[in-house]
């Protein structure tokens, strides 16, 4: 049961109501808003809030959830149940793009994850689409809700003809007008319109009787008439018979089809009440993702225990204007069990009390209509039957009812309903009356609420209550922080302890004459201002406390900071010693590598030398100058026994050889300090300083070590044969984007080792992937100066050009 009968109005629910209805996409869903009610069956409540948290995890994740075409059809489905009627295209094609929707919906959560949406799709059982009554409607109706050309053969046939008709008017209507303009008959810039469904021209009424023809209309001016011209006349008949035989053909098609849609209303319904009720819980969803809601642990049994729960109305107004008012919301941390059921809330005026109480009230209304609440992940709620609620003034002329009387029928309704399943909300608690009468009716109505142990939420400023909570079982005392230095309402709830109103020290604050401050402290007594006061040092002694465990809490949290930037300062470290390592130990190899290849050049040059005694000298003299350098290789200096190249001595036919190279090649050419030389077939310029000259027999050795190397290494050297072989042309066509890629780096490589100048890619149009990964490549490559497309009639962007630098 739910009191007083404007309990959404006064609690604030109506408004997130209204907020329900703005965020459904139909009709549909706002009919479910309209119905949604208070639940006090657990199993049946848990399973509306799994669909609310299922469908809020759905769009946290960004699915591709059909969101559009969500139409009421029932008047059309109405329609449509009568016998020999039919239904129009704009009510087809709302038919067929919501039955879309349902379709979309339905193989959305069959496809899902069998962990993933288990509630919702439980509401799918049964609510079947027919595939073909889909395939009858877009036979007719296309995605744009226009009829489709081919319909039917008649349709087509009689739309054909009307366009050509219609060609053919236009054509002859065309040569009239300019015939009309040169004779100045027609008004200037005039052009043909319909009057009646008829073509007709706008006629100066000075020369109605020039153009033969019937007169349809004049303008409002009476300046000028229009005029339906004689010659025109059967085209115009013609194409009115076509388009009454299009509406004929048209509602013969539609009568069919809405004769082919009957027999399935009934399932149609069923599908409809499904496409609500998905929109209704989408809507409720987008609430939850507004409020940053969750779905609390849920009890059978009447149980509050929220974490940083926030008032919704007050949190969606701060979000909206979080620019102009940076204000935030104070969560609360309430629970209300069977050892603490009812919490009284003191405190000074425009403390938070009534917010407080208010917002446990809106949360477990929202909860218990299957809403999400805006509280902590952590929060546990339980469910109860009834909720009571009394705030605000209830006086009534009609009925002779002053405010307090009001608030006595609350209390009456109350003590005599309320049971261990109830909940009762009441603000301002014995007020409106002589305080020490009201203060001794409101504790026994509290007796009896406690009595019935039912649970609560109660504001009140009377001491005598806040006492009686103090030492009775069941009823907990509850205070708003204020600052008694600055005197500004804090709006934290403490539960535990009373709180004071501040009432004498507000109105010292605000500037009241301090002989009435002091008289009021003199005619409430020494024992109230004590209370008070006592109260104010409490007050003063929990923020001092509060401040030095936020100091104690910031320093740990320096000292833990300090600690993680050690212990990441210390493994970087270590990191960056075995980096460090790795480092020297791969130098290391390198070096190693380098002093090997030394040595075996030193025992080589001695070998050539035959162990004669001063070569041998110079060889380890060599050695000794590449340790003492730390193993820096030098360049290769030409072997004794060689003539060294010399510009001035080398011609034509000379054998040469690159300093430290094992290939030979042949002088073309010297042209000052440089030289053109043949190696394997490849003609290249050198600089004559980096030659060394070869005897006969140095070349006979040089033939006989290039013998004894594998096979493969002689067709990396036969430059000749590959730059015979090679085509400037690479065919991708059909290939896959890999394998096409690595085809694309193997022949530029080539390319760019032979020194071609130009290479064309062949990869086609089609869907553009093949062109894209070629021209990426390219883009990336240094030896490729430039990158188009071929010409438009060797194949344009079906084909890339490279130019090579």
């Amino acid at each position: 049961m739910i009191l007083p009968q404007n309990f959404e109005q006064k609690i604030g629910f109506s408004q997130l109501r209204e907020m329900l209805e703005q965020l459904c996409l139909s009709a549909l869903g706002r009919q479910f808003v309209a119905k949604m009610s208070f639940q006090t069956k657990a199993d049946q409540l848990e399973k509306l809030l799994l669909q609310t948290d299922e469908f809020r995890q759905l769009l946290n994740s960004s699915a591709d959830f059909p969101s559009q075409h969500y139409h009421d059809v029932h008047q059309h489905l109405v329609r449509a149940n009568l016998p020999g009627s039919y239904l129009d295209v704009a009510a087809f094609f709302a038919v067929k793009m919501s039955l879309r929707t349902i379709r979309e919906a339905l193989t959305f959560f069959t496809r899902a994850e069998e962990n993933l949406y288990p509630t919702l799709r439980l509401l799918g059982i049964g609510v079947q689409v027919d595939r073909n009554l889909m395939a009858n409607l877009d036979k007719v109706v296309d995605d744009e809700g226009q009829v489709r050309e081919d319909a039917s053969p008649l349709l087509r046939q009689i739309r054909q003809e009307l366009i050509n008709r219609q060609g053919q008017l236009r054509k002859q209507i065309a040569g009239i007008l300019r015939h009309a303009r040169s004779e100045g008959w027609v008004p200037e810039g005039a052009e043909p319109t319909i009057r009646g469904g008829r073509l007709v021209l706008p006629v100066i009424v000075e020369h109605k009787r020039r153009v033969k023809g019937l007169i349809h209309d004049e303008s409002a001016t009476g300046q000028t008439v229009f005029i339906e011209p004689e010659a025109v006349f059967e085209l115009n008949n013609d194409i009115k018979d076509l388009e009454n035989a299009y509406q004929r053909e048209l509602v013969r098609i539609l009568t069919q089809l809405t004769a082919q849609l009957r027999p399935h209303i009934p399932d149609l319904r069923k599908a409809y009440q499904y496409l609500g009720l998905l929109d209704f819980i989408r809507a409720k969803a987008q609430l939850a993702r507004q409020l940053e809601a969750v779905l609390p642990k849920l009890s059978p049994r009447p149980l509050i225990r929220w974490q940083r729960v926030r008032h919704p109305l007050l949190y969606l107004t701060f979000q909206t204007h979080a620019k102009d008012d940076p204000r935030e919301v104070v969560p609360l941390d309430i629970e209300l069990n069977q050892e603490q059921r009812i919490l009284l809330i003191s405190g000074p005026n425009a403390g938070g009390k009534s917010v407080s109480m208010k917002t446990v009230g809106l949360v477990q209304y929202m909860l218990q209509c299957g809403l999400l609440i805006p509280a902590g992940e952590e929060s546990e709620a339980g469910v109860f039957d009834d909720i009571f609620l009394d705030i605000g003034d209830e006086q009534s002329l009609e009925n002779d009812l002053s405010t307090y009387s009001s608030h006595l029928l609350s209390m009456k309704q109350f003590v005599t309903l309320a049971n261990k399943r109830s909940l009762i909300l009441i603000d301002e608690f014995g007020t409106g009356t002589e305080p020490s009468l009201g203060g001794a009716i409101a504790e026994a109505v509290l007796e009896q609420l406690n009595r019935a142990r039912a649970f609560g939420v109660i504001t009140t400023h009377y001491t005598n209550l806040k006492n009686y909570a103090e030492r009775t079982p069941g009823i907990i005392n509850g205070a708003m922080r204020y600052d008694p230095e600055q005197l500004q309402p804090l709006y934290r709830l403490e539960i535990g302890k009373p709180g004071s109103s501040f009432a004498i020290e507000i109105a010292r604050k605000i500037g009241l004459p301090k002989q009435i401050v002091e008289r009021a402290t003199q005619l409430v007594g020494k024992d109230k201002i004590r209370y008070d006061r006592l109260l104010e040092g409490l007050e003063k002694e929990k923020t001092e406390l509060e401040q030095r465990t936020a100091e104690a809490a910031k320093q740990e949290r320096r000292m833990k900071k300090a600690a993680q930037e050690y212990q990441d300062l210390k493994k970087y470290l270590d990191d960056t010693t075995l980096e460090v390592l790795r480092d020297a130990k791969s130098k290391a190899k390198l070096l190693l590598k380098d002093a090997n290849q030394q040595i075996e050049a030193t025992i080589q040059e001695i070998r050539v030398g035959q162990a004669e005694k001063e070569r041998t000298k110079e060889a380890r003299g060599k050695l000794d100058t590449f340790v003492r350098e730390k193993l820096q290789m030098e360049p290769p200096k030409p072997r004794a026994s060689r003539e060294l190249a010399d510009p001035t001595t080398l011609k034509p036919g000379d054998k040469v050889a690159l300093l430290g190279q094992e290939g030979h090649g042949e002088i073309m050419a010297v042209k000052g300090k440089t030289a053109e030389v043949s190696f394997g077939g490849l003609k290249t310029i050198v600089k004559v300083n980096q030659l060394e000259k070869l005897t006969r027999s140095e070349i006979r050795e040089r033939e006989k070590e290039a013998a004894r190397k594998a096979p493969a290494q002689h067709a990396t050297l036969d430059i000749t044969g590959r730059m015979s072989g090679f085509n400037t042309t690479l065919d991708l066509r059909g290939e896959r984007a890999e394998d096409a890629l690595n085809r694309i780096m193997a022949y530029v490589d080539d390319a760019v080792m032979l020194g071609v100048p130009e290479i064309k890619i062949l990869h086609g149009r089609g869907n553009g992937i093949l062109r894209q990964i070629a021209r990426d490549y390219l883009h990336k490559v240094r030896e490729v100066a430039s990158v188009a497309d071929e010409h438009a009639d060797r194949g344009g962007d079906g084909v890339t050009i490279a130019v090579l630098k």
